[in-house]
């Protein structure tokens, strides 16, 4: 293997899998050799898969030697958040409430990976309920860069996995910012798709008016391989999208000459340190040079006032998903989440309308805002990463949580809008920061053609942590 192996893209690898330069089954052994070397201390994994991911990795190699190569996730190793199901593995969301849960069939995304030829090489860790803290009896992401800072929160194990070069992709999902936060702190490409472009079906549900589905890679070419491969229509998914699912890289080397993106420069900066908000302007500014058209526009004035609903609808439809386990099983949950759940089931019918005519305003003011450009450039979270340690990530209860600290990710949870977010430097502590763009609706082939065209104009992404 040459150095930093497991740093190549999934592209990259392709490549060398289909010209017979590399086996399915020496790239997936060395995956796992890397998990069983780091993963004791980072803790990316919930359940590692090496039986089945050996088994599928040989029948790969006989596939693609006889000719019979299905593009590019044919033997890539990948994982997925712990919250989707999967045939014969535990699937536990987090939550001890779930840790026998033994599905007998695959949620959608896992069957489409499978479709493709990728091979499933284990379930990571996350926040207990995909919420914001972890059950006690789970370990803890550790984010890659530096020990004891925060990893993102629901999706800290597929930050932490991705960065780390544990898997050359992971899955996500994204409630209230889980895809982009992770990928914020630990350094990757994340890619929250419109909601119902990628069925939930067989994904346990935090909040599923809420809840998206996405990849977090190395690269913006590699999040559209996997989002090409899990979109589209599913009839086991009411709520999916009956759009047909376009080729998700026929613009990706079109550049961005001509095209308007947004930015506001005081959302940008209010709050905000100042190497973050400094790397989001220099990130303008890298694509103004690209020939791009920037565009000084204003987020909406009553924003701040908008993300109070988010907990309402959230919690809510939580305590609802979780019916049949809570409260009768209250004991097995964590103390975050089971005080999310108490309060979801306190809030009343009229207060969930009411959040719910918000989240509306909301959305129509971030569509009109956004009908003169064709991305908005801003960061992808609130804060670089930050010291954290075990006891606080557990509980007791944060009873002072502000929902501004949300206000880059929480709105296109509302109006359901596509996201990319990018690595953009390192603070002073050396720690990642990131760019989002957010595109309009089903948009996502443009969000992987601006991302590529910030990747070749920059070498953010080729940075990796210190592992």
């Amino acid at each position: 293997m040459v150095p930093n192996f497991h740093y190549k893209t999934i592209e990259e690898i392709s490549g060398l899998l289909l010209a017979g330069k590399l086996s399915v089954v020496d790239l997936v052994q060395s995956q796992l050799d890397r998990i069983n070397e780091l993963d004791i201390h980072l803790k990316a994994y919930a359940t590692v898969m090496p039986h089945q991911a050996l088994k599928d990795a040989k029948k790969a190699d006989i596939e693609i030697s006889n000719g019979n190569y299905r593009g590019f996730l044919h033997g890539i190793p990948i994982a997925v958040k712990d919250l989707c199901y999967t045939a014969g593995v535990r699937t536990m969301g987090g939550s001890a409430v779930f840790s026998n849960n033994i599905p007998t069939y695959d949620s959608t995304v896992v069957r489409l990976f499978r479709e493709a030829g990728a091979i499933i090489i284990g379930k990571l860790n996350l926040t207990e309920g995909a919420m914001s803290f972890y059950n006690p009896k789970f370990d803890i992401p550790q984010n890659p860069w530096k020990p004891s800072h925060w990893s993102g929160a629901s999706s800290s194990g597929s930050g932490c996995a991705t960065a780390s070069g544990m898997a050359f992709g992971t899955i996500g999902t994204d409630t209230g910012g889980s895809i982009r936060h992770p990928s914020a702190v630990c350094g990757t490409v994340g890619l929250k798709p419109t909601w119902g472009r990628v069925s939930r079906f067989g994904v346990m549900d935090l909040a599923q008016s809420l809840d998206h589905v996405g990849p977090l890679t190395r690269s913006s070419i590699d999040a559209g391989i996997i989002l090409q491969s899990i979109s589209g229509s599913d009839p086991n998914d009411k709520t999916s999208l009956p759009h047909p699912v376009p080729n998700m890289l026929a613009t990706a080397d079109a550049g961005v000459n001509g095209l308007r993106i947004g930015y506001d420069e005081h959302y940008t900066n209010e709050d905000m340190e100042k190497t973050f908000a400094e790397s989001i302007y220099h990130g303008v500014k890298t694509m103004e040079k690209l020939g791009a058209t920037i565009v000084p526009i204003k987020m909406p004035k009553n924003l701040r006032t908008y993300m109070d609903a988010w907990q309402i609808i959230c919690a809510t439809e939580a305590a609802s998903n979780h019916g049949d386990t809570f409260p009768s099983k209250a004991n097995e949950y964590g103390p975050f989440f089971k005080h999310w759940l108490e309060t979801g089931n306190k809030y009343s019918g009229k207060e969930y309308a009411e959040a719910n005519i918000e989240r509306q305003k909301c959305s129509g003011e971030i569509n009109q805002f956004m009908k003169n450009i064709d991305v908005f450039a801003c960061p992808s979270t609130a804060k670089a990463a930050y010291p954290v340690n075990d006891r606080e990530q557990y509980g007791p209860v944060n009873t002072k949580r502000d929902p501004w600290n949300s206000r880059f990710t929480v709105p296109t949870n509302f109006c359901g809008l596509p996201t990319i977010s990018l690595p953009s430097g390192l603070d002073g502590n050396g720690l990642p920061l990131s760019i989002q763009f957010i595109g309009h609706y089903l948009s996502e082939p443009t969000l992987i053609q601006v991302g590529n065209a910030f990747e070749k104009a920059t070498d953010f992404h080729e940075l990796h942590p210190p592992v």
